[in-house]
């Protein structure tokens, strides 16, 4: 298998991950603070990755060279992640979810800023095509909320989270000086978790951990397992070997895994009006992952 096809297998694995965490987001977004889960789940993470690290043999004193990088980088995912639990409060995951599918507009334009990576025609209809499916989702099909720009305050919050994931790809590529990718996503989580820690303190102290449902720590599990350590372990092993506009390509899978997720957890389809804009993320991804 060529490293490109490789890079596309994580990338769909990474979107599918991706998904579950706004379905069982959205069912305790209300009950936990995003600062308290999020430190809870990079903690949990980065054990996770400490003990497959150690296992892998490939931690080096020489991965530790330029410390700086791995704050920087878990600061971009923590923004992340933070403010998408924020906007899961106000906001319906599939609607958030194709506020996600944005991501690889920005994608491009801080690829090409960071690392003069070119976007060809075709990835720029590509891109504009699932820009448009995305908004045709965010306005939930409706163009006079897109007319009076009828945002929610959750998509909008999100939004902001969605830049620093953008912007994250192709920070992987320009910090990365050959380290393995399980190692540089322990250093970028321990990175992340300690800036957790320092901002997020107070509100760890204040939760009532004891009276939180059984549904908020099965969240905490999948998303510091397998949402947080896994899909940056993928996103970063696909930003290594596929442009930054290709690794964010794969957002467009993430509404449509959402849904799959939420009728697996029981909940009701979207209007089919909304449906459509689906149907343009997945033209947009076609478009994006043909060769040139």
């Amino acid at each position: 298998m060529t490293a490109a096809a490789q890079g596309h297998l994580a990338l769909l694995a990474f979107s599918a991950l991706a998904a579950g965490s706004f379905a069982l987001g959205s069912m305790v977004a209300t009950e936990i603070a995003p600062l308290a889960l999020n430190t809870v789940r990079f903690v949990l993470a980065v054990a996770v990755l400490s003990v497959a690290a150690a296992a892998s043999g490939q931690v080096r004193r020489s991965s530790l060279q330029a410390p700086w990088r791995y704050p920087v980088l878990g600061g971009l995912m923590i923004t992340y992640f933070v403010l998408m639990f924020k906007g899961l409060e106000t906001a319906e995951p599939v609607s958030l979810s194709a506020v996600f599918t944005l991501t690889p507009l920005m994608a491009a334009g801080f690829g090409f800023l960071l690392l003069r990576q070119k976007v060809t025609r075709r990835m720029t209809l590509a891109l504009c095509v699932g820009a448009a499916g995305a908004l045709w989702v965010i306005f939930r099909g409706d163009p006079m909320a897109l007319a009076t720009l009828g945002l929610g305050r959750g998509e909008a919050i999100y939004f902001i989270g969605c830049a620093s994931h953008a912007l994250y790809a192709p920070m992987v590529r320009k910090l990365n000086r050959g380290e393995p990718a399980l190692v540089f996503t322990l250093w970028t989580n321990l990175g992340g978790t300690v800036l957790l820690l320092i901002f997020g303190w107070p509100t760890l102290m204040a939760t009532d951990w004891a009276s939180l449902s059984p549904m908020v720590w099965i969240t905490i599990v999948y998303t510091g397992v397998a949402a947080t350590a896994l899909t940056i372990l993928l996103l970063q092993f696909g930003a290594l070997r596929l442009p930054s506009a290709k690794v964010m390509a794969y957002t467009y899978l993430t509404p449509s895994f959402v849904i799959l997720w939420q009728t697996l957890l029981g909940q009701p389809l979207p209007p089919a009006l909304v449906l459509l804009g689906l149907v343009l993320t997945m033209v947009a991804l076609g478009l994006l992952l043909k060769q040139e």
